[in-house]
């Protein structure tokens, strides 16, 4: 039976947590929502934790100090009883009503990895910097040849993919080049991947974002690591 667990990590996102899990909410696609706090110094854990409490299906777990993306992912990793796993960021870059179709692409593709692309079809998109742009660009290139595998967004918050894959590899990336290691771990695991498009709406480092450039050189140092 498919069931989908949507894990949201973040870290000192009072600002968009709530709407963001809001919108995720309403979206009627997660039969299950691990909200995961990478040990926030804000107001985030007292709304997670007002969330959790207030819906059904909604479970809080929390670093015991900030590790990263990928480490926040990881902590619920035994926790899930789901067939399959979705990651969605606590900002609002990401349109959740994008995970239906993933999802419905997903329930025909079991043993897939599914991504949300924000670089193909004809979706208006709002990239605010275009070096990141770019960047994305030149990385999903350089993943795809280096793999001998076509990836148009390797950075993509949205991979959805088996709970058995997850709970069975061993996943080392404790920041945001866990994106690299999945990917990169999946394909030696089940060379198939479809990708979907996907709105998105970017959002400004005054605004909360947080990946920088020098995550980018972890990106490619990870690319080749995975793949040798």
């Amino acid at each position: 039976m498919y069931s989908l667990t949507v894990i949201i990590p973040f870290y000192n996102e009072q600002d968009f947590l709530e709407e963001s899990f809001k919108r995720l909410y309403l979206s009627n696609v997660a039969d299950q929502i691990y909200l995961v706090d990478d040990a926030s110094t804000d107001s985030s854990k007292e709304i997670a934790l007002k969330i959790e409490k207030s819906y059904e299906n909604v479970k809080y777990f929390s670093n015991k100090s900030n590790k990263g993306k990928g480490s926040a992912l990881t902590l619920v990793k035994n926790h899930i009883k789901t067939s399959h796993i979705v990651i969605h960021d606590a900002d609002l870059e990401y349109d959740p009503y994008d995970l239906i179709e993933l999802k419905k692409i997903s329930i025909i593709n079991e043993n897939s990895l599914i991504l949300g692309s924000r670089f193909i079809g004809n979706l208006e998109r709002n990239n605010l910097y275009k070096s990141t742009f770019f960047a994305n660009k030149f990385l999903s290139r350089l993943f795809s040849i280096v793999y001998f595998y076509k990836i148009t967004d390797i950075a993509t918050c949205y991979k959805m993919f088996p709970t058995e894959f997850f709970k069975n590899v061993n996943f080392k990336e404790k920041g945001f080049s866990i994106e690299i290691e999945i990917l990169a771990k999946y394909l030696k695991y089940n060379k198939s991947v479809f990708e979907s498009s996907i709105n998105y709406s970017g959002r400004s480092y005054n605004e909360g974002k947080k990946i920088h450039i020098k995550d980018g050189f972890f990106y490619i140092i990870n690319i080749f690591k995975y793949r040798f």
